[in-house]
This record gives structure tokens, C-alpha cells and sequence, in this order.
């Protein structure tokens, strides 16, 4: 079994102090996927680049306490990619790759929109560049005989069950029109399956996976489902479980597991 995590942290340090570290060494994951590092190379501790078994690699931003992206792994790769060739976004810390012979994890952060008119025109920018790369790594997967699984904050809501209030944000950064058209595309078009769906493909509440600071989002569980793993359809056929744990918080978002029936 090939186990996968993938968490927003909010700020490595930040979910460190909460027992983020703590928790991963109990899990026994293979592979782990964190977003929004939020810290530079020399902020991190030898505890958060080695969490017991598990190797830290990572993508900074180049702004301080900003975006970034990391992959912990039990088995070294290959090799690992930082970024995609474009160059707003690669200052930005957004995409990192792992490959194995015959599977590739990237963990992805996708901007968002919410804070400025701005910043919803660079998600878009990203949008629109990143959606030719995801065509790409379809093709090199099918050339190549190879899996992979894009573990990303998606910033993105796809449909009406994945947030609590889908009627009152339509509007609003996160599920827009044109953002689920996006993420449907990804996958009606391109062939990306949403693992967790095949196995919960009716799940509401248990399925979020962030919540607002604000109010009492987290107490009365108004969230959405904007962490996902996208996968080429060999190995998402192979997801056996998918969990979203709540049982400790280490930031506004929470991680997500996927056993998956694959050796690498």
C-alpha cells in the first residue's frame, strides 16, 4: 500500500508549534505533500527537513513568509523538479515534482484570489498557463507508461457539495464560474480523477478540508473541499481509502490521506 498526505500548513512553523511534526511521525506515510511553507530554507530546522523516516524536499518562494511548497519521502526519488518554466509563478514557490520509476508526485499550490481583484488575475494567469502543463503530464503519463498524482491546495471548490454556503459564493474566489469550469475541464477533458470522489462521490461535511479563521467556520464545520489528489486513472483506480483527519488541527486546512494499492 502507497499512503499520501497532502496539507496546507498555513506556515510550517506555525503547524510545527501546533504538533504537525509530532502527528506525521505516527502515520507511517510513504509519501507527504505540504503547501504554504510560508518560510525560506534557512527557517526550517533539521526537525522539519528529516521528520523521522521521511525526507523534507522543497520549492521556496522568493518573498519571506510567502507561499512555498515541499514533498517528504520515505524512498529518495529519481530526481526532483522545482517549478514550471514560468517565471512569476516559480518565484512563488508553487509546483514541485518527485519521480520514481513509474510514479511522479508534485505538490502544488495554486494562488488565490480572495485577498484583491489582483490577486484573482493571477490565479487566472496561473489558470490559464498551467492547464497546457497538465495536458503535458497527461501525455508524458500515457508515453511513458507512468503514474502520477498532483496533491495541491486547488484553492478551488468544484461543485455545490464541496463548500458549506455554495449558493451565497458563487461570486466569490474559490467557486467562481469560471474556476469550476476549470477544474472540470482538468478532468472531464484531460482525464485527471479526483481520488477521493471514487471513493466518496457523495460526501458533503466529512469532506472539507479548510475553514475560515473567521466566525465560528470550524466549530459549526462551514468549510470547503479545496485540498485534493488529482491522479492519472491507473493509480486513482488503485485508492483504496481516502481520509480527511480531524482529529488534531495544525492549520486552517486539514491533511488528507489516500492509501493507495501501488508500489513504487
Amino acid at each position: 500500500m502507497l499512503k499520501i498526505v497532502t496539507l496546507n500548513l498555513n506556515g510550517i512553523r506555525s503547524a510545527t508549534r501546533k504538533g504537525w511534526l509530532d502527528w506525521l511521525a505516527t502515520q507511517d506515510a510513504d509519501i507527504v505533500c505540504v503547501q504554504e511553507l510560508k518560510a525560506q530554507d534557512a527557517d526550517l530546522s533539521a526537525e522539519m527537513r528529516q521528520v523521522g523516516y521521511l525526507t523534507g524536499h522543497f520549492h521556496y518562494a522568493e518573498k519571506k513568509g510567502y507561499s512555498g511548497v515541499g514533498i517528504y519521502v520515505r524512498r529518495a526519488p529519481e530526481r526532483v523538479i522545482a517549478g514550471i518554466g514560468v517565471a512569476e509563478f516559480d518565484a512563488e514557490g508553487r509546483y514541485l515534482r518527485a519521480d520514481w520509476p513509474g510514479l511522479s508526485v508534485i505538490s502544488l499550490y495554486v494562488p488565490s484570489g480572495s485577498s484583491s481583484p489582483e490577486r484573482q488575475a493571477a490565479k487566472f494567469r496561473f489558470m490559464d498557463v498551467f492547464y497546457p502543463h497538465l495536458a503535458a503530464l497527461r501525455a508524458e503519463a500515457k508515453q511513458t507508461d507512468r503514474e502520477i498524482v498532483i496533491c495541491a491546495d486547488w484553492n478551488i471548490a468544484p461543485t455545490a457539495i464541496d463548500l458549506k454556503n455554495w449558493k451565497s459564493n458563487q461570486k466569490n474566489s474559490g467557486f467562481l464560474p469560471e474556476e469550476r469550469v476549470w477544474i472540470e475541464r482538468v478532468k472531464a477533458e484531460l482525464g485527471w480523477t479526483d481520488a477521493y470522489r471514487l471513493i466518496h462521490p457523495d460526501a458533503e461535511g466529512e469532506a472539507y478540508t479548510w475553514w475560515s479563521n473567521r466566525g465560528q467556520a470550524w466549530a459549526k464545520n462551514v468549510g470547503w473541499r479545496i485540498d485534493y489528489q488529482l491522479a492519472t486513472p491507473g493509480l486513482a483506480s488503485a485508492a483504496r481509502q481516502a481520509i480527511v483527519y480531524k482529529e488534531q488541527r495544525f492549520s486552517d486546512h486539514a491533511p488528507l490521506m489516500v492509501d493507495y494499492a501501488w508500489s513504487t
